[in-house]
């Protein structure tokens, strides 16, 4: 879906992003910019800025940052079409016809179909466990049983469907729904012979959410103690395929982002008794085993884990084939196992949300765990047991994405399974190749991060507009093309000598898919001044001046290293004439060295 680069760029000029902002987080003015405790991580102190004058926000704790439709993106985990639909939404713009094929169209009155034939079955539902009737009584007495509050039943939108064959069918024919609507919808069961029947009778019903709160399928808790299935669950439809969801996430994402890290639970009584006891960061798999995209959805909000399953055998089967699942999306895992192997919902209503947290404390790393699991019940004194065990956790190293993560578990695990010297280079070899083809990260440059000066200069040019017009002159090439920043240094110029607006958008569309420079701009853009009031145009000129020496005496040093390294080689082979010129040059270049650090004092 692709709406018209026009009205992006006229929608972004409209929308007001203090009051888009401010609808998530409380913002006070600031001289004339807007502050707030940060949304995205926690703290005391607020370092959260929004300036309406360049239209962007930007946190100096987390380094998050970017326009509008970025926050909009960050906070609510949508896509950035999503995003501009949002934005449109609160800016009272009405949206264009997107740039798309009619498929996308009829797949989306589809979705929005299914949703509302959701929405109504829901108000049916909760309707319903309210009535004076045994059976709306039996399922309250269940909750109660459970020890769910009325306000946790509310806040989770509990319902209850009576044990009828049509009794929800009618309804939605009363508000309108076609019987075909109602076949796509997956809340009956369409017979052989035609027609239908309900789906979800006599059943306590708990709602699927998608992360903008919306229904997007069912799970069905049997109440009649001769029903052969304990659970039933919605089947896909239009907008709902399994493993692509997280139970809970629509009201936990807030509390996960804030803490930094997740509770994956399994069933739905797992993450709702917990929230009821006040741990809010907590997410459920739908009672299926972990998938790919489920990780993917979780660590948008956090990049730690903590794998809660239940303590019997299926539940850590269960936890281990999460593990590797979660360890091929790069996230840290750590492992909580219950004492007695209870689940969290028995742990919590019986031992208390202060136990469970102390116990979570004290969760495994996950390579622990995995060790522990594949050493029980095996002698290691056995060569073939100690093989079994060895090959048990091999999957758990080979799904580290990170080269030096993965010889950390590597080396833990030879350690722990007493594996001679001799064998580990064999076994290593083995592993890490592998690995390389299947991960999508790369191990980080060792000039990734920015330089204080390359910073510093950056600050000066963004913060004075004359002096960016004087200093970008001075320029050369050479002087950043080989920095973490040359792409935003490269925008600077460019922008410069087209003469176009120095804001996000034009430097964002320059630096398209430069990671520096997506965490760099937005901080460099809300900076003011340099020096403030109190320094002159002149100071500002020497500084910036004082920032390119530095630039180039620091190129020139790792010149210097590495002809040292190109001198030592020729001198072991014996090329004189290669060694003398190596000679010249590191003099030539020392001179020019301290011409600059002379100029620097």
């Amino acid at each position: 879906m692709r709406y018209p680069q026009t009205f992006i760029e006229d929608l972004r000029r409209q929308a007001d992003i203090v009051r888009i902002v401010g609808d998530h987080v409380p913002l006070k003015k600031k001289g004339s910019n807007w502050m707030a405790c940060c949304p995205f991580h926690k703290e005391k102190t607020p370092s959260f800025s929004v300036s309406p004058a360049k239209e962007i926000y930007y946190c100096f704790g987390c380094h998050k940052g970017g326009s509008v439709f970025d926050f909009v993106m960050e906070i609510e985990r949508v896509s950035f079409p999503e995003a501009i639909k949002i934005v449109a939404e609160k800016s009272g713009v009405a949206l264009p016809q997107v740039e798309d094929d009619s498929r996308f169209a009829e797949r989306r009155q589809d979705i929005d179909e299914v949703i509302e034939l959701n929405q109504w079955a829901l108000e049916w539902w909760e309707q319903q466990l309210d009535r004076s009737s045994a059976e709306a009584k039996a399922a309250r007495e269940y909750l109660t049983k459970r020890e769910i509050s009325e306000e946790t039943r509310k806040t989770f939108r509990l319902g209850f469907a009576p044990d009828s064959w049509e009794a929800l069918s009618s309804y939605l024919r009363q508000k309108g729904a076609t019987q075909s609507q109602i076949e796509r919808s997956g809340l009956v069961v369409k017979k052989d012979e035609g027609g239908s029947y309900d789906r979800f009778r006599a059943r306590l019903i708990v709602p699927v959410m998608d992360v903008r709160g919306r229904p997007i399928a069912f799970g069905g808790r049997a109440l009649k103690p001769d029903d052969t299935a304990k659970y039933i669950n919605s089947p896909e439809t239009a907008a709902y395929t399994k493993g692509r969801n997280l139970f809970g996430l629509h009201l936990t994402r807030d509390e996960i982002r804030r803490d930094g890290f997740a509770i994956l639970v399994e069933g739905f009584l797992d993450l709702i008794l917990p929230y009821q006891f006040g741990i809010r960061n907590v997410v459920a798999s739908l009672g299926t085993a972990l998938t790919p995209e489920q990780a993917k959805l979780l660590g948008r909000f956090a990049r730690k884990v903590v794998v809660n399953y239940d303590g019997d055998r299926a539940g850590v089967q269960a936890a281990k084939k999460a593990i590797e699942i979660l360890l091929a999306e790069d996230l840290e895992v750590k492992v909580l196992v219950l004492p007695d192997g209870a689940d969290p919902d028995e742990f919590v209503r019986t031992r208390g949300a202060g136990e469970y947290q102390k116990h979570r404390g004290g969760a495994q790393p996950h390579i622990q765990f995995v060790i522990d699991q594949a050493v029980k019940d095996r002698n290691l004194n056995h060569p073939p047991e100690k093989d079994a065990a060895f090959e048990e956790v091999l999957p758990y190293i080979r799904a580290v994405p990170s080269p030096l993560q993965k010889r950390e578990y590597f080396d833990r695990v030879m350690d722990e399974l007493r594996i001679v010297p001799a064998l580990r280079r064999t076994f290593w070899n083995s592993i890490r190749t592998p690995a390389a083809s299947t991960g999508n990260r790369k191990a980080p440059a060792l000039n990734e991060t920015p330089t204080v000066t390359e910073e510093q200069l950056l600050k000066l040019l963004f913060g004075d507009e004359g002096l960016r017009s004087i200093v970008v002159s001075k320029l050369e090439l050479s002087d950043y093309d080989d920095l973490p920043t040359s792409a935003i240094f490269r925008a600077v110029v460019a922008i410069e000598q087209e003469g176009l607006a120095f804001n996000l958008e034009n430097l964002s569309q320059r630096t398209n898919g430069d990671p520096v420079s997506s965490n760099l701009l937005p901080m460099l853009l809300m900076t003011e001044p340099a020096g403030g009031d109190s320094s002159t145009a002149e100071q500002r000129l020497l500084a910036a001046e004082g920032c390119i020496d530095g630039l180039r005496r620091l190129k020139i040093e790792r010149r210097i290293e590495s002809l040292r390294v190109e001198e030592s080689a020729a001198a072991r082979a014996g090329d004189i004439d290669k060694y003398n010129l190596l000679q010249m040059e590191q003099i030539e270049l020392t001179r020019r060295r301290n011409e600059l650090v002379n100029r620097q004092r």
